[in-house]
């Protein structure tokens, strides 16, 4: 199987949150890997659940409740992504 860059797993969670939370982000033409989820993004709890489920259902992995107490930008969640693709 071949594993999506680090550029692409972010920029697949980018599409993701502009898809699934237009309200939130459908304007924002690019999500920094710095961005923290809640602070800066401004996701509440439901947010962050459906963010998950549907980054989830496009890579194909399942987070952990480990993983996700550790995400807090989005670039630990391309991290976590990425970690689960490879295995």
């Amino acid at each position: 199987m071949n594993v999506p860059s680090r550029a692409e797993i972010l920029e697949g969670i980018a599409a993701v949150a502009r898809e699934h939370l237009p309200a939130r982000l459908g304007n924002v033409a690019a999500i920094a890997p710095g961005a923290r989820l809640v602070e800066d993004l401004g996701l509440d709890s439901l947010d962050l659940f459906t963010l998950a489920a549907e980054v989830e259902n496009r890579f194909r992995v399942a987070l952990d409740a480990g993983d996700e107490a550790a995400i807090v930008t989005v670039a630990d969640l391309a991290e976590r992504i990425e970690q689960k693709l490879a295995g």
